[in-house]
């Protein structure tokens, strides 16, 4: 098998899987218990907070632990629209925001919120003085994602959190896909609350955290209990939470050096699909892009057959969200970019680690072109265009 999804979820790393084991068999106390065994599971939460702020320059009072970056989003939003609710009701997000953000944004709406979904431009960018523009009194938060989970594309989130800054409004940013890939500063950058995810860098799933800046009032998102100070009621996930920080401290140590190996894999696969698959459009900024990922758009070829014949050839990929699988609509990002319905639909997103080889991508690109090859020898609309080609030439 030969595994291009890690957008979509990481292998757990062996430090992490190491690092939990004690937690389910020895050190299994209740980390809010008064005797040495609860003792010893709450010294691993607050020594976990340490190591994840210490990873995005924060303090560890400011980090609180979710079960994952939907639950950090989802919090982050509501909360921040509830504290902020004498202030206004007008947010500022995406229209190429993760559906965990957008979802919220709708909810927001039926409560009596108003939300501006900004624009972005052909390569996923957003305009900073189309934020400025969309700005008014009432804004009380802006939400833009760090780099988008579709086509990797990096935004400019330090424009973005000084412009917020400069008008006293909250800023959050969904950092699911940047956090432990790239590297995150909260205070050089001016954000208020991230989310984060640990599956997406080699942790376990169903851990996360949200940083909320001291001094920013949001209320409790999960009531009945006093865990994370009053704010996220529940038994902490320790074992997820020991995997998190392991998974962090390896990402953290070789950030550098994995990073140049995936963008070496990743320009790599770019460069051989443009050279040899024709109709084919890169999609994401070229070089503002995540490290390890690459996205397609393949004309007159079906993005779902792709993603079934290449399974037959032991190659995962994805055609977008993880979150959206199954779904028969074209990806909201690819169509936000401008991208037309037939376009989006013939989509394939690969996203490298720095496991995989030019071995694997070769054979990866062989079988692209033989699939992509054989769907549009079955697409009379693919035959239309070679005949409307062929018409052009003969008139030049």
């Amino acid at each position: 098998m030969i595994y291009l999804d890690n957008a979509a979820t990481t292998k757990t790393a062996p430090q992490a899987v190491e690092a939990m084991l004690p937690y389910f068999y020895e050190q299994y106390g209740n980390p809010s218990a008064v005797y040495s065994l609860g003792s010893s599971a709450k010294k691993a939460v607050n020594q976990a907070k340490r190591t994840l702020a210490g990873a995005i320059g924060a303090k560890p009072e400011e980090i609180y632990f979710t079960s994952g970056g939907t639950e950090a989003d989802n919090w982050a939003l509501k909360a921040a629209a509830g504290a902020c609710a004498g202030k206004g009701r007008h947010i500022i997000t995406t229209k190429i925001e993760h559906h965990a953000v957008l979802h919220t944004c709708e909810y927001l709406e039926k409560s009596g919120y108003e939300i501006t979904y900004l624009e972005v431009d052909r390569d996923g960018l957003v305009d900073i003085e189309k934020l400025r523009s969309a700005i008014r009194p009432d804004t009380i938060l802006i939400s833009v994602m760090f780099a988008n989970n579709e086509i990797g594309t990096i935004e400019p989130i330090g424009e973005i959190g000084a412009l917020a800054r400069e008008n006293g409004i909250l800023f959050h940013t969904d950092a699911v896909q940047a956090f432990g890939q790239i590297h995150i500063d909260v205070e050089a950058l001016h954000i208020d609350m991230l989310s984060a995810s640990g599956h997406k860098m080699n942790g376990p799933k169903g851990i996360g955290f949200l940083y909320i800046r001291s001094g920013i009032k949001l209320g409790a998102f999960i009531h009945g209990g006093a865990q994370e100070r009053n704010r996220r009621a529940g038994t902490e996930n320790v074992p997820g939470i020991v995997g998190l920080e392991a998974a962090a401290v390896t990402a953290m140590k070789r950030m550098e050096e994995k990073a140049a190996k995936e963008s070496r894999l990743r320009d790599y696969l770019i460069e051989r699909i443009e050279k040899e698959i024709p109709y084919c459009r890169l999609n994401g900024h070229r070089t503002k892009r995540l490290p390890g990922n690459v996205n397609f758009s393949f004309l007159y070829a079906e993005g779902e057959s792709i993603l079934i014949m290449m399974d037959m050839k032991g190659i995962c990929v994805s055609s977008g969200s993880a979150c959206t699988s199954g779904a028969l609509d074209p990806s909201h990002v690819l169509l936000a970019l401008g991208l037309k319905q037939e376009e989006a639909s013939g989509s394939l997103r690969l996203t490298l680690s720095e496991e995989n080889s030019r071995e694997e991508l070769d054979y990866t690109v062989e079988s692209l072109k033989e699939i992509i090859s054989r769907l549009r020898e079955m697409s009379p609309l693919y035959e239309e265009f070679l005949k409307s080609c062929g018409r052009e030439e003969k008139e030049d």
